[in-house]
């Protein structure tokens, strides 16, 4: 019984120590390398093989169809949204010029890009037709004609500027006393813009007609003219050549109406 203890201890020592080395031995050397590399960052060489950009030559463009700050910008962040983030690009708006700083293959794309961004703006010859109408019968016609480029305001006026007093003080005497006026434009007033959109055009127009009334309003002993204006706003699709119908205003004091028309076309 004591020999077969002995033989049992010895064996169950041989079982613990097998186990012992099994757990203490180190995890295979391509493990390690593994979980190595999966964890460094770049090397030194790959981050010094990257272009600087203070090593590339400079360059001026030229743009010669921008006439405002908005369309310049809109152009550099187009040119820095398609440019890799290192190139530097600097617009120099009252030389109407970009500066960049990129390899010769990305000033290629800068010189494409503004071919194809930095074009002449289209003009339109912008005709209303303003119809006077008592029912149904026509009484009269004006034409007014502007020349429009796409994208820039452009207003019309045709009137008069009559005057409206606004105060009066005195001067120190009983008989020294002064009267104020403003002036007022009565008349015609056409504000537009015209957005090119392929052959087509939007316009965002705005028509104002305003008049004397033949009364006259009397305030704290003035004698006031009175103003009637009437308005038509909005947006509106326009083809070369097709006449649209913007709507139709309302003489104020009178049974009759304006209709008003505009057609636009492309000059060449």
């Amino acid at each position: 019984m004591k020999i077969a203890r002995n033989i049992s201890a010895a064996t169950m020592a041989l079982v613990l120590s097998a186990f012992a080395s099994a757990y203490a031995q180190p995890a295979p050397a391509t493990a390690k390398a593994a979980e190595h590399t999966a964890i460094a960052g770049p090397s030194a060489e790959a981050a010094s093989a990257r272009p600087n950009a203070d090593t590339f030559p400079e360059r001026t463009f030229y743009l010669t169809n921008v006439s405002s700050p908005a369309d310049a910008n809109e152009i550099v962040t187009a040119l820095r949204n398609a440019l890799p983030s290192n190139d530097k690009i600097f617009l120099v708006f009252n030389q109407n010029a970009i500066v960049t700083r990129a390899s010769a293959d990305d000033d290629a794309l800068v010189q494409k890009i503004l071919s194809d961004l930095d074009r002449p703006q289209k003009n339109y010859r912008l005709t209303y037709t303003v119809t006077e109408m008592d029912g149904s019968k026509q009484i009269g016609t004006q034409h007014y004609a502007m020349i429009m480029t796409s994208g820039q305001e452009t207003s019309l006026k045709l009137g008069n500027k009559i005057p409206i007093a606004t105060g009066s003080y005195s001067s120190g005497g009983a008989t020294a006393v002064q009267t104020q006026f403003t002036y007022v434009d009565v008349g015609m007033n056409f504000t537009a813009t015209l957005t090119a959109m392929g052959e087509n055009a939007m316009l965002k127009s705005s028509v104002e007609d305003s008049s004397v009334a033949p009364e006259k309003s009397t305030i704290e002993g003035v004698t006031e003219p009175i103003v009637r204006q009437a308005s038509l706003k909005g947006e509106s699709l326009l083809a070369p050549g097709k006449p649209v119908l913007l709507g139709s205003v309302d003489i104020p004091g009178s049974t009759g109406h304006l209709n008003i028309e505009v057609v636009m076309q492309p000059l060449p």
